[in-house]
């Protein structure tokens, strides 16, 4: 008999520890690192609601907005479950661009839901209100100031409750995600870093902890300072696939090519397992990226013709998922194979891409630009005017609808293959200034998470004409000017060479030529011409 007792005693231990506060325990296999979200919940559904706050933290929406619903079964007076479901189906908050009318009722529902249960406490009614902020008189309330009113509610959440460390994450989280990507301060994003940080320091196996200070400094003079979060947010959720992308976020960067490629391998790998095509395809876009700066282009080449296969997996119904959204997916399907061309100077190939068209016209002026810029470099006046054309109507479509960032981005994209396209005509000083004029524009923005960086930036596109014009010391300095905002280009480090090469500075270009080769470390074999170039340029010194 006391064997039996012993024996019952040590199973309800288990299922007790099993069960703890945190977001999963140790031995589970499940580890989304650790939560503590205390609700007026009943205590069964306690930890049920832990792991789903850890899922939203790592942006699994799909997966946090079952366990909300999860949780309504075990306790349906839990009104905390709906506010999580409201939130979840906000999505990625870093994703430009306005939510579609389907996601914003589904929003709308379950704050309908949250309030009909009668909140037990002014602290949970007040979370309740303030995500109401997001979805509520869309009709009348532009998103950007429902945005704003619902980081102001959740200041006043997290002032009201200062000892209430979820309070003060969600309320950094949407500093962040409301950052003016025109404000070179960088004011909310180093607010919200010193918020994220000084917790971080108290709970460093906090997933939101270390995800939001990747995304808070996601820009290249504050990037270094997420380079901590980045290496250790793979190992506090390793059961996301998006835990295993984000730290390439920081990576990229920073230039770190082969940290980026670990990272996202990783990732498309957990995001295939989990049926999250959308998050596969855009952990496969960075990892191109990368591939590509690194001379691994047979490996490029393989993503080029996976990402084709996997795009026929992607449903566009399903609007919530994990952190990417439908248009993350569609834009990844342009991306690479117009990377593919551009940063292996493949014009030919890049103006025969075939066009896709999609909800998205930022993601269509993708291969527009590539097919452009490729033109351009050919000298086919028609078909670059022709993508010129294209882009100033999808400029424009992204105008009337409000999308103020991605017209800008096209603008950028159409000015410069005005300037290329201006230089294949033999007015070398139009197109000079063209080109500046789109490397100013491009300099006073920052890129969207949705994109490891651009296409083709305009200063290096800059530095290319200047060389062409044998204006090699000129060039030399928009090149630079490309590695302090994306290092370790392999264009920009290879153009840099060139310069320093053609302006007589023997020794700066052996710098450049020794990083290029450095970068490219892993490169193919044959390699690039420039890297066969930098190797003979390297020898005969």
């Amino acid at each position: 008999m006391r064997a039996l007792i012993l024996f019952f005693a040590i199973v309800l231990a288990l299922l007790s520890s099993v069960s703890s506060a945190q977001a999963n325990h140790p031995s589970s296999p499940e580890k989304l690192g650790s939560v503590t979200f205390t609700t007026s919940c009943s205590p069964a559904a306690q930890p049920q609601f832990n792991r789903a706050v850890a899922l939203m933290h790592s942006f699994q929406f799909a997966h946090a907005i079952q366990a909300f619903h999860a949780i309504l079964l075990t306790d349906p007076s839990c009104s905390m479950a709906s506010w999580g479901s409201a939130l979840s189906n906000w999505g990625n908050p870093f994703v430009s661009g306005l939510k579609p009318q389907a996601q914003l009722d589904q929003g709308l529902k379950a704050i309908t839901q949250a309030r009909a249960a009668n909140p037990k406490t002014a602290r949970e009614r007040a979370y309740i209100e303030a995500v109401a902020h997001l979805f509520t008189d869309t009709a009348n309330t532009d998103q950007g100031s429902r945005v704003l009113a619902y980081e102001s509610a959740m200041a006043a959440v997290s002032a009201t409750y200062p000892e209430d460390t979820e309070a003060a994450i969600f309320y950094a989280l949407a500093v962040a995600a409301a950052a003016d990507p025109a404000d070179k301060t960088y004011a909310r994003q180093l607010k919200a870093g010193a918020i994220l940080e000084a917790l971080y320091v108290r709970f460093p196996d906090h997933p939101g902890l270390a995800h939001y200070i990747i995304h808070a400094y996601d820009v290249p003079p504050l990037a270094a300072r997420a380079a901590a979060a980045a290496k250790h947010y793979s190992e506090i959720a390793p059961a996301t696939s998006h835990a295993l992308h984000m730290p390439s976020h920081t990576f990229t960067r920073l230039g770190d090519w082969q940290a980026s490629i670990d990272a996202n391998i990783a990732a498309a790998a957990a995001a295939r397992s989990d049926g999250q095509t959308g998050e596969e395809l855009h952990a496969s876009d960075y990892m191109v990226y990368a591939y590509l700066q690194t001379g691994q282009d047979a490996a490029a080449q393989r993503l080029v013709d996976s990402a084709v296969q996997l795009f026929t997996r992607f449903d566009p119904a399903v609007l919530i998922s994990g952190a990417a959204s439908p248009a993350a997916a569609y834009f990844a399907r342009a991306a690479i194979p117009a990377r593919y061309c551009l940063e292996r100077h493949a014009w030919a190939d890049a103006a025969k891409l075939d066009a896709h068209p999609s909800p998205f016209p930022y993601a269509d002026a993708i291969t527009w630009f590539a097919r452009g810029l490729g033109a351009a470099h050919l000298h086919d006046r028609a078909a670059a005017r022709t993508a010129i054309i294209s882009l100033e109507q999808m400029h424009d479509k992204l105008k009337d609808a409000k999308e103020s960032y991605w017209a800008n981005q096209v603008e950028i994209q159409r000015q410069e293959i005005s300037a290329m396209l201006a230089f294949a005509e033999g007015n070398s000083q139009g197109a000079l200034a063209g080109m500046r004029g789109a490397a100013e524009l491009e300099d006073n923005t920052e890129k969207n998470a949705i994109t490891p960086g651009p296409l083709a930036p305009a200063r290096e596109l800059l530095g290319e004409l200047l060389l062409e014009s044998q204006r090699p010391s000129e060039a030399l300095k928009e090149f630079a000017a490309t590695l302090t905002r994306e290092p370790n280009r392999f264009q920009s480090l290879y153009g840099a060479a060139q310069a320093a090469k053609l302006a007589g500075d023997r020794q700066t270009a052996e710098t450049y030529f020794k990083k290029l080769l450095k970068v490219a470390e892993h490169a193919d074999q044959p390699a690039r011409r420039e890297l066969a170039e930098a190797r003979s340029e390297i020898a005969a010194e």
